[in-house]
């Protein structure tokens, strides 16, 4: 009986959003150093996306905000440096914001080698409070899609605050076409994900849920090793642009422009993501 009620927690719905456990992504030793791992492997978008794709992202973002040694720019969840360290190439004023100990070390390590001076602070994003006021702030790869809506308002807000006058967002989500993709999913697997989770052996569940009236995803791994059990909720928001659109003129934004990516891509409908540049207005 003790196995059925564990399996039934196993495979039981939470509400949307009522767990958040993203400390045991960036904070566990062993899982926090295979991010990093993901992070710097410049031919796969895992962690991040492929060494092409950032530097051609990299110089629409020059080009399209004129960033030059008058830009003060930051990076809100900023892993390894991997923009951060182009930015200030390109003679920005740069700061990087990340929950994870591990990539904001290796993000000064490379700041240290290249000469380059970048403000770098291991915190959660939305705790984060500075003086400094920015021309420009990014959030890349989607890390938008994975806060509640209250956390959403709450970043967006800090956004608001840390922006000069007239100052602007630029971050990525995921499309609708990407929820509408997504299926309901129970799968278990012996050392999940090639030992992801744990040095040690263990037993991994993967139970997605879709939410369709919310437009939200939550994948819930149930990591169960020989001495520990865990659970981590990997949440994913989708939105369309009037959803979007929405967010960011609550928080007393304007909305610019939409693109398919933070390259600068032309939106197209089927895109699977979508980049947002949006502005402070002015008070």
């Amino acid at each position: 009986m003790l196995v059925f009620h564990e399996l039934e927690e196993i495979n039981s719905r939470p509400a949307p959003f009522q767990f958040y456990t993203a400390d045991e992504l960036w904070t566990d030793e062993h899982t926090s150093m295979k991010m990093l791992e993901y992070h710097l492997n410049e031919s796969v978008d895992l962690s991040s996306r492929n060494k092409d794709f950032i530097t051609r992202s990299v110089k629409w973002m020059v080009s399209h905000f004129g960033i030059n040694v008058n830009t003060s720019i930051a990076d809100f969840g900023c892993g390894p440096g991997l923009y951060t360290t182009l930015f200030a190439e390109n003679n920005a004023d740069v700061t990087g914001v990340d929950f994870s100990g591990r990539s904001i070390q290796y993000a000064r390590k490379v700041a240290d080698q290249k000469g380059l001076d970048i403000d770098y602070f291991q915190q959660n994003y939305l705790d984060f409070e500075t003086e400094k006021k920015f021309d420009v702030i990014t959030m890349i790869f989607c890390d938008f899609c994975a806060l509640s809506p209250a956390q959403r308002k709450t970043l967006l807000a800090r956004f608001h605050k840390f922006l000069k006058p007239g100052g602007s967002v630029l971050l990525d989500v995921h499309s609708l076409n990407v929820f509408n993709d997504r299926d309901e999913v129970a799968t278990y697997e012996y050392n999940q994900l090639d030992h992801f989770w744990s040095s040690e052996n263990y037993y991994g569940f993967l139970n997605t849920f879709k939410y369709d009236r919310e437009k939200v995803t939550l994948d819930k791994y149930t990591i169960i090793e020989e001495k520990r059990s865990r659970i981590v909720y990997n949440w994913l928001q989708y939105f369309s642009r009037d959803s979007l659109r929405e967010e960011f003129e609550e928080s007393g934004f304007e909305v610019l422009q939409f693109y398919s990516d933070v390259a600068g891509s032309a939106f197209s409908s089927d895109s699977p993501d979508m980049a947002v540049v949006a502005r402070k207005k002015e008070s």
